[in-house]
């Protein structure tokens, strides 16, 4: 027979409290216990008090006993693993566990099974248990009663806290070793842990710097104050944060970004410090870079554009302050493309950057050079004299400084060369209350000025200049606007043969403003070859002499007529341009041979190879050509030769003096001799009187245009022009 004390459970011995919440008394009839109430109940005590919720199973796993914290594990977790009564069975609830607790459940049962048939001696499971607030987590160990007895202890925990714990340590030792260096010290400033990126940043390892304090980084740069600065910030608000430069274990001195923070325990009491640094000497650099980028020229180095006006603006606020003139001067180098041209960019770049150098010699330190781009420099002088004719003669001797050292002979690698610049110089006073580009645009026009009166030289602005520079710039415009209303209109001017018969007309382009006035071609001509508006200019004549020669097909008296336009520079070396009059030549189907086009020899002696190409091209599909002006340029008979050209026009500077000129008579034989030994036509321009007339036929000329036979005009004019001729020419015969 078994020793009544040999098992701590007897069916025998009274109930424990912790059974269900039953009162004291005698334990269920299947629960046998040898031990005395007493014992029982000291027992049951110790169970309630643990923290942990324990069970106890029978072998078939009937819930045989529970603890406090069980029964209120319980009452808050309903349904959750393993939340069952007395008698019920532990088993049977975990198998019928659904939901995202099942599997956990599975395994629980499987692990308590093995443990009751003997096959393991425990049984150990953490699993996550979501709760309706938040997902917790839990343990459970499962061990055998002892003594004989059959059946199992389970120990249940809610082990959400130490999950935690642990990934926040996890979390803290990924963040550790992350890209920024780490560096952690105690109270002391002993260091105490660094990590990888630390090494790679400093080139010290761990044990190199554990135990030492950080100012062994120390570059010698900063001062005690800085240091003074950065230990109060962190005694202050627990943090600094600056850029800092440190040196590396190899000697190389490096800046850093650093953050310090202090650590502190519950009691306020500062137990480390951490700091977390990145070497910025890659930004650092792209900064210095992107700086120098936004303010300095990169081929010299001198100040550009946006740091000239910066600085001019706070010379302005100086001279408010003290009184004193102010001097802007704008150079530009002479003849400068001429020099890129032929040298090339290179040499021309080595000319930039030995100008900047002999220019910084001629200033103070206080002074600016800056480069706005291209060729063109611009000083600027602070500190000058209060009085204006001091300030201008000071102004002055500075530019002859500057003329004199640059006119200096370069040597540009292998070029021994010589350049010289043009300056415009303006004063300002605060008086004036000027702003910094109407100060930029006097000293660039009287640098014009200086190019107009001969280069290598300096002026100082004149009023007169910009007001004709602004007329300029009004023009320029109303022209871009005359082309959106349409105010430009063809006038033709007739040209006859030496029987006085209209054989066509030269097209002229004129500008027709809303108000009836005019401007003349010699104004608008010039400026829309500056501005390129040239181009659409040249565009809309081709296009309104096909459209007026289809006209002039479909009428028997007018279907010989031959129309030619003066075409640009600029329009001719458009690379589609023999495409273009192709094109409108298809578009208005007109006979090709009814088109002239007047070159200038200034035109045919650039790129002559290319003019011949394009002239040939055209030539292939029956479009004439005249050389206009002939004679008044440099033309080379040895290409002249090669130009498959149909007419040369003598020019009106020939005819008007031709009468009583004898040098200009001999000029015109010459020029129509030529054309006759290139089987050319010749036509004289500028014929207006008879005499002139006379001698032009008499020295083999016989094609005329001039106000003697019709003035330009427009078409309906020219038209009754046509008529007219028509009628005398008829009537004559």
């Amino acid at each position: 027979m078994e020793h009544p004390h040999s098992h701590p459970l007897h069916a025998d011995r009274p109930a424990c409290p912790w059974h269900n919440g039953a009162p004291r008394g005698a334990l269920p009839d299947s629960v046998p216990s040898p031990l005395p109430q007493a014992c029982h109940h000291f027992a049951c005590a110790i169970l309630d008090a643990l923290p942990a919720q324990v069970v106890v199973l029978g072998r078939d796993g009937t819930i045989l006993a529970i603890n406090e914290a069980w029964r209120n594990f319980a009452r808050d977790n309903t349904g959750h693993l393993g939340c069952a009564d007395i008698g019920s069975n532990y088993l049977a609830v975990c198998r019928a566990t659904t939901g995202d607790d099942a599997d956990c459940a599975q395994r629980a049962c499987t692990g308590i099974e093995q443990v009751l048939s003997g096959e393991v001696p425990s049984f150990e499971l953490e699993y996550a248990c979501h709760t309706p607030r938040q997902q917790r987590w839990f343990s459970m160990s499962v061990t055998p009663l002892r003594y004989g007895a059959a059946g199992v202890v389970i120990a249940h925990s809610d082990i959400t806290e130490r999950r935690q714990h642990e990934a926040r340590l996890r979390i803290a030792a990924i963040a550790f070793e992350s890209t920024e260096g780490m560096m952690v010290t105690d109270a002391n400033s002993n260091i105490v842990q660094v990590n990888h990126a630390f090494t790679n940043i400093t080139g010290y390892a761990s044990d190199e710097v554990i135990g030492r304090r950080p100012n062994m980084l120390s570059s010698g740069r900063h001062d005690a104050a800085f240091y003074q600065a950065m230990h109060k910030a962190i005694a202050t608000t627990g943090t600094w944060e600056g850029e800092i430069w440190n040196r590396r274990k190899n000697g190389e001195i490096y800046p850093e970004r650093l953050h310090i923070a202090a650590v502190r325990d519950e009691d306020g009491r500062t137990t480390h410090y951490v700091g977390a640094l990145t070497d910025i000497t890659l930004s650092k650099a792209a900064n210095d870079e992107i700086k120098n980028l936004a303010f300095y020229d990169p081929l010299t180095r001198l100040p550009n554009r946006r740091l000239l006006m910066d600085r001019l603006r706070q010379v302005l606020a100086a001279s408010a302050l003290s009184g004193n003139y102010g001097a802007l001067m704008f150079i530009d180098l002479d003849n400068f493309k001429t020099l890129n041209d032929t040298l090339g960019h290179n040499t021309g770049d080595l000319l930039l950057q030995q100008v900047a150098s002999r220019l910084r010699t001629c200033l103070r330190q206080a002074d600016t050079v800056a480069r706005l781009g291209g060729d063109e420099f611009v000083v600027l002088i602070d500190g000058m004299s209060r009085h204006p004719l001091e300030a201008a003669a000071q102004t002055e001797a500075l530019g002859s400084k500057i003329l004199a050292t640059l006119n200096q002979p370069y040597q540009l690698g292998p070029h021994h060369c010589h350049s010289t610049p043009s300056i415009g110089a303006t004063l300002f006073h605060d008086e004036q209350r000027q702003h910094p580009d109407e100060l930029l645009m006097q000293a660039d026009i009287a640098m014009y000025q200086a190019k107009q009166a001969g280069r290598n030289g300096m002026r100082f602005f004149d009023q007169r200049m910009q007001d004709t520079l602004s007329a300029r710039a009004q023009l320029e415009n109303e022209l871009r606007t005359a082309f959106d209303h349409q105010q430009f209109e063809l006038f033709y001017q007739g040209q006859v043969d030496a029987d006085g018969r209209a054989t066509g007309a030269e097209a002229l382009i004129r500008w027709i403003k809303p108000d009836g006035s005019s401007i003349s071609p010699a104004q608008f001509i010039p400026l829309a070859e500056e501005t390129g508006l040239i181009l659409l200019l040249g565009d809309w004549v081709l296009e309104q002499a096909c459209r007026q020669l289809r006209d002039w097909q479909r009428d028997e008296a007018t279907r010989e007529l031959v129309l030619s336009i003066n075409v640009s520079a600029k329009q001719f070396r458009q690379p589609d341009f023999c495409a273009r009059v192709r094109s409108a030549i298809e578009r208005y189907g007109i006979v090709p041979a009814r088109l002239k086009l007047e070159l200038t020899e200034g035109l045919l002696l650039e790129n002559i190879e290319d003019t011949i190409a394009s002239m040939t091209a055209l030539k292939a599909i029956g479009i004439k050509f005249s050389l206009d002006d002939f004679g008044t340029g440099y033309s080379s008979l040895q290409y002249l030769k090669r130009l498959p050209l149909d007419q040369l026009k003598i020019d009106q500077s020939f005819v008007r003096d031709l009468a009583s000129d004898p040098n200009d008579q001999a000029i015109v034989l010459t020029i129509i001799a030529m054309a006759r030994s290139l089987r050319l036509d010749v036509i004289a321009e500028g014929v207006e009187t008879p005499a002139q007339r006379q001698l032009l036929a008499e020295l083999g000329c016989d094609a005329y245009q001039g106000y003697l036979y019709s003035r330009p005009q427009p078409l309906p004019a020219f038209q009754s022009w046509l008529a007219e001729t028509s009628q005398a020419a008829t009537a004559d015969a």
